[in-house]
């Protein structure tokens, strides 16, 4: 039976034989990937009773189990039907016939039962946003679920975040302690209905209740206690919506009046004020102590989002998945405070995702700032009490529910151009197949469809300590956490502890190895070292820039046995061979091995992590490596980037970098982004966040390449000097030398530009088309004495768009395929991934 669009080609049901006839089959068919909580069963059972077949689905802990029985030609028709799968939250990566015989009897029809248990194998689906007929229930005055915050049905709604077990079934999530009315369980067991088997079904008379509270109120400290056991509210339906619409309500006032309101969501709390009102967003910028970093706004609806940002078709596209990311979009139209993303040239912006928040910009009409629920580098609130300890001093009101969160996941952040920046709510945890290669075929396959793939060893990576996430790699797929965080703080050590743990035993993974950063100082690695020592399995170090581009390789599935890749990683810092500070690297490599052809010349890092956090150190440094600072300090030296470094205590700095104390050399790519970016004024004193200055940096290239028509006429700019060199001292492979990307000469003339009183977005912007000039010049040296048919980009400093424009338009030409992080974060979010990878590759 050809594959079709619709169920009305299908083979008339009525052509069933009778019972025990030869023609009929009994079939017994496996499907795996995100297929529980997503509303599959009663899709198979839809198009199985269309076909007019017998038998039954059920969820199982390797995912959906059908035994089907009726003609060849009916149920290839189901097979073809379960591959083209259109369901807005499923994933089917494999359908697998694992048995096919003559049936000598069959069933009276075709059912749903329920899920059996064992070896949890399935993935869990991501929580989704909102579904258009959800959000028409919420706002109709007629619906039962009028002003609801909680409606859900199988296409939306909270998953991962209330999961505490597989299979996913109601008994295994937080909603076990609300007790459905009549009215839900009677959606709840019939197949036809959108809410069949929606596990955090409820309604106002049985489910979740809202409720505000004033930060002040001592006597309230926790109003509705979060239960074990809530049995079906003692209150009418009426006074249910109520309670809920009078709680938002208040919210809303609260933010109106330039208050900040705590709001406890999906996967943790939020801290929202309106983000029109400059004071506000000050004061909460104050009180959570994030002075400059940018806060993400959500806006009502795509038309609102116009009114402040750019919004092509494909952002709207964006904006509108069921992930509902936060999408970073250029600044236009009606201007917001500058205080809300100062120095940047883009903002964040998210759609309400939750009927809570569409209830909310109801009533506010107007985009507010949403941002997480925390004081800066903590975790984010997920509990009513702790919310209430740790958020008091920030928050003037809060909004309540009694609703557990289970698991804590952050909002998702993605690119204009679709590149994921923070891979959390919306797109965590749902797997990766793994590269060919890596895995075996089952036996007994015999679909045309891919089925479930069977890795031998199951790995735990435990990421980096920056944007960290962790990895648990078994049966054929890579599971990414979601984000964590920072691992700096002791409070996100410990989460990040939590859900290590959690998310072994939830998808049932008892690691037999760990994948670590090299790195002997990482709080990751350090943890990774523990829980190696306690289980009694092998630690496998990984180089930190060869799992970045092992994780791209994983996300463009490139397989294991793939020749040699050229690995450029443009990254802040790593930890490399014999101890010294990476970044700015080029490497050949495959899954396995990673040998160091070229670099970044390393210039010193005087005062180690304070070169980090004071931008003007790096700029002394790269003026100090050129061998001529004194004449150009004696030429310059009415520039007022000479006058302010003479203010510094220079002399001091001098003889710390000759005499190596506290200066070590390093060739990262974003510490020369902070030394361009202080020459030209940017952050010179301090960078309150991790990568401010080179945002800045980038934001004057983007505005003035849109002014000048760089954008569309490269030959606008010219690239600065830089030479192409070889390393004084250190050697690779046979007799051949380090090949080097040297900066000294571009500082003369980028000084040159600075005394012309060129425009810092033009210095900027030729400053960025130079790197990427550099980076091609070296790879065509490269190429001459290495044999790689395809270059990997990755590292952090990739999230720079109009780097990675630049760098696109510059290997256009190239015969070699060039890979770039798209689904994965470039930066040290994906580092799990490449870890996991690579360990599994050196064991296979």
């Amino acid at each position: 039976v050809e594959e079709s669009d619709g169920m009305n080609q299908a083979v008339d049901s009525t052509s069933v034989p009778p019972s025990g006839r030869a023609d009929i089959r009994e079939t017994v068919i496996r499907v795996t990937g995100t297929v529980q909580g997503v509303g599959f069963r009663p899709y198979v059972w839809k198009v199985a009773t269309e076909f007019g077949l017998k038998g039954s689905v059920r969820n199982d802990s390797e995912g959906v189990l059908i035994q089907a029985w009726g003609t060849p030609a009916n149920i290839q028709a189901l097979i073809s039907h379960l591959h083209a799968n259109t369901l807005p939250l499923a994933d089917v990566t494999g359908v697998e016939v694992i048995s096919d015989n003559a049936a000598d009897s069959l069933p009276d029809s075709f059912s749903i039962i329920s899920s059996a248990t064992g070896q949890p194998l399935t993935s869990v689906s991501a929580d989704a946003a909102t579904c258009p007929d959800c959000l028409q229930d919420t706002l109709d005055p007629e619906n039962r679920r009028f002003g609801y915050p909680f409606t859900n049905c199988t296409h939306c709604g909270p998953r991962f975040s209330i999961i505490r077990a597989i299979p996913y079934d109601r008994a295994n999530t937080s909603m076990q302690a609300f007790t459905m009315c009549p009215a839900c369980q009677r959606e709840y067991d019939d197949p036809a209905d959108r809410r069949f088997h929606a596990q955090p079904n409820a309604c106002p008379d049985c489910g979740p209740t809202l409720w505000f509270t004033l930060s002040g109120d001592t006597s309230a400290r926790c109003p509705r206690p979060e239960k074990s056991s809530v049995k079906a509210k003692e209150k009418s339906p009426a006074q249910a919506v109520d309670k809920n619409i009078s709680a938002i309500k208040r919210a809303a006032e609260i933010i109106e009046d330039g208050g900040i309101v705590a709001i406890k969501g999906i996967g943790g709390f939020h801290l929202a004020c309106d983000a029109t009102n400059h004071e506000a967003v000050e004061r909460l910028r104050q009180r959570k102590v994030r002075y400059r970093k940018a806060l993400a706004i959500m806006v009502q609806n795509l038309a609102m989002a116009e009114q402040y940002v750019e919004c092509t078709q494909e952002h709207c596209t964006l904006l509108t998945s069921p992930a509902a990311p936060i999408v970073l979009l250029t600044k236009s139209g009606t201007e917001l405070p500058e205080n809300l993303a100062p120095g940047q040239n883009s903002l964040g912006v998210l759609l309400p995702y939750t009927p809570l928040h569409h209830l909310l910009m109801e009533k506010v009409q107007r985009p507010l700032v949403m941002t997480s629920g925390n004081r800066s580098d903590e975790p984010q609130c997920i509990d009513n009490a702790d919310a209430i300890n740790r958020l008091a001093a920030i928050a003037d009101a809060f909004l309540l529910h009694d609703r557990p969160i289970v698991n804590r996941i952050d909002d998702s952040v993605i690119n204009a151009d679709g590149q994921v920046i923070r891979r959390a709510r919306g797109l965590a945890p749902k797997p990766m197949a793994l590269p060919p290669g890596f895995t075996t075929l089952p036996p007994g396959f015999t679909t045309g469809i891919r089925p479930p793939l069977k890795s031998t060893t199951a790995i735990l990576a435990t990421g980096a300590d920056l944007k960290n996430t962790f990895c648990l790699l078994h049966q054929g797929q890579a599971i990414l956490s979601q984000y964590i965080g920072d691992l700096h703080e002791v409070a996100t050590q410990q989460d990040y502890q939590r859900q290590i743990s959690l998310q072994m035993s939830l998808f049932g993974i008892t690691p037999e190895k760990v994948a670590i950063d090299a790195h002997p100082d990482y709080h990751s690695s350090k943890a990774g070292q523990a829980l190696a020592a306690t289980l009694h399995i092998p630690v496998e170090p990984v180089q930190h820039h060869h799992a970045h581009i092992a994780a791209v390789m994983g996300e463009h599935g490139i397989p294991l046995e793939h020749p040699p890749v050229l690995g450029i990683a443009l990254d802040g810092l790593g930890f490399g061979d014999k101890g010294a500070f990476w970044g700015g690297e080029f490497l050949l490599c495959d899954y396995r091995n990673s040998q160091r052809i070229g670099r970044f010349r390393p210039t010193a890092m005087p005062g180690g992590n304070a070169a980090m956090k004071e931008p003007w150190r790096n700029t002394f440094a790269q003026l100090l490596a050129t061998g001529e600072w004194n004449h150009l300090s004696s030429a310059f030296r009415s520039e007022p980037l000479m006058q302010y470094l003479n203010d510094k205590p220079l002399e001091v700095v001098q003889t710390m970098i000759e005499r190596g104390l506290n200066s070590p050399t390093s060739s990262s790519a974003g510490r020369l982004f902070d030394a361009v970016a202080a020459a030209l004024g940017l952050c010179r004193d301090e960078q309150l966040h991790e990568g401010e200055a080179a945002m800045q940096l980038q934001t004057l290239a983007e505005q003035w390449s849109e002014q000048s028509g760089f954008k569309e006429n490269r030959l606008a700019v010219s690239p600065y000097p830089f030479a192409l060199s070889c390393a004084d001292s250190e050697k690779v492979a046979g007799d051949e030398v380090l090949r080097e990307l040297d900066w000294r000469p571009l500082w003369p003339a980028l000084l040159q530009d600075l005394a012309d009183n060129k425009e810092p977005g033009e210095i900027a912007c030729r400053f960025h088309f130079t790197l990427a000039t550099a980076i091609h010049a070296l790879v065509r040296k490269l190429k001459q004495d290495y044999d790689f048919s395809a270059i990997v980009f990755s590292g952090g400093v990739l999230q720079n768009q109009f780097l990675r424009q630049q760098l696109i338009q510059v290997f256009a030409d190239t015969k070699q395929t060039v890979y770039f992080s798209q689904a994965m974060p470039a930066n040290d979010g994906s580092i799990a991934l490449g870890q996991a990878l690579i360990c599994a590759a050196r064991l296979n």
